[in-house]
C-alpha cells in the first residue's frame, strides 16, 4: 500500500530506533532582504534498519538537510542527533571521531584515494582512526559487493561501478549508525546504477544497514522504503513503498 503524507506526524520525542533525528533544524544564509532560508524549522527521524531517500525540487534543502544531519554543515537553530548523541554538544575532536565511527559517506563522485588499493580505501576510515574493525564484517561487506579478486586493485584499474562498490564498501566497513549517500548513482549508467543501488538495498535487508540517500532520480528513490519530499525548505510530504510513477506523479505536484 502507498502512503503519501503532507505532513509528518509524531516526531517530537525520538524513538529509541532512529539512527539520526533533526528537531526544529533551521538553516539560514544571508540577512534581512538577501536571507535564504535553506531548511526551514525541519523536524525529521530516520529509523534504523530502514532505507530512506530524500527528494525534492532543485534549491529545496535536500542536499543541506543531509549535510547539517551529517555534521558536515553548521545549523542556525535546531539541534541534530546521531544514535541518541547530540551533535551540537560535541568538540570539534569529538564531532570528527563520530563521523568516523558512527557515520557512513557515499559520494557521486566515489572520492577513493587514487595510491590505495580497493582493500585499503574500503578499511581507510578505521585506519585513521587506528582502528583495524570488526574482521569478520568487513570480509562479509567484501564478499558482499563482489569484488574479491580486484582488492588490490587500484581506483584506475576499476570500472565507476566498481569503484562505487569499493565506495559502499568503505561506508559499511565500520558498523555505522547511518549512511548518508549523496546522488550516489549520478555518475553510473542505468545499469551499473542498477546493481549499486541492489547493493545498498541488500545492505540495509541483509546486513541491517541504515542508509539515507538525497537523489533526483525516481527509480533510484524506489529502492527505498520510505521517501521524505522537500520544498522551499520544508517537509512537503512523505511516501511508502514507492514505485517510479508514483514518485515522478508526486515530484509534478512538487514542481519538478
Amino acid at each position: 500500500m502507498i502512503l503519501v503524507r503532507n505532513r509528518l506526524k509524531g516526531m517530537n520525542n525520538p524513538p529509541e530506533s532512529a539512527a539520526a533525528s533533526a528537531t526544529n533544524v533551521s538553516k539560514i544564509y544571508g540577512h534581512d532582504d538577501s536571507e535564504v532560508r535553506a531548511l526551514d524549522d525541519v523536524t525529521i527521524q530516520f529509523e534504523k534498519g530502514h532505507f530512506s531517500a530524500i527528494m525534492g525540487p532543485s534549491g529545496s534543502g535536500k542536499s543541506t538537510l543531509m549535510h547539517c544531519m551529517a555534521g558536515l554543515d553548521s545549523l542556525t537553530t535546531g539541534s541534530v542527533s546521531i544514535n541518541g548523541i547530540d551533535l551540537g554538544g560535541l568538540s570539534d575532536k569529538a564531532l570528527t571521531q563520530l563521523r568516523r565511527e558512527q557515520i557512513g559517506f557515499i559520494f557521486q563522485a566515489f572520492n577513493l584515494i587514487p595510491t590505495l588499493n580497493a582493500k585499503e580505501n574500503i578499511v581507510l576510515p578505521l585506519s585513521l582512526g587506528g582502528l583495524k574493525g570488526d574482521a569478520s564484517w568487513i570480509e562479509n561487506v567484501i564478499d558482499a559487493i563482489g569484488l574479491r579478486d580486484r582488492l588490490e586493485h587500484r581506483p584506475s584499474e576499476l570500472s565507476g561501478g566498481q569503484q562505487q562498490r569499493v565506495a559502499v564498501a568503505r561506508a559499511l566497513a565500520s558498523k555505522p549508525a547511518i549512511i548518508f549517500a549523496d546522488e550516489p548513482t549520478g555518475n553510473l549508467d542505468s545499469k551499473t546504477g542498477g546493481e549499486v543501488l541492489g547493493f545498498m538495498r541488500r545492505a540495509v535487508t541483509d546486513l541491517g544497514q541504515t542508509i539515507v540517500m538525497v537523489t533526483h532520480d525516481a527509480v533510484a528513490a524506489s529502492y527505498a522504503d520510505r521517501i521524505v519530499f522537500l520544498k522551499d525548505g520544508k517537509i512537503a510530504g512523505e511516501m511508502f513503498e514507492p514505485t517510479p510513477d508514483r514518485v515522478l506523479d508526486y515530484l509534478k505536484h512538487l514542481g519538478e
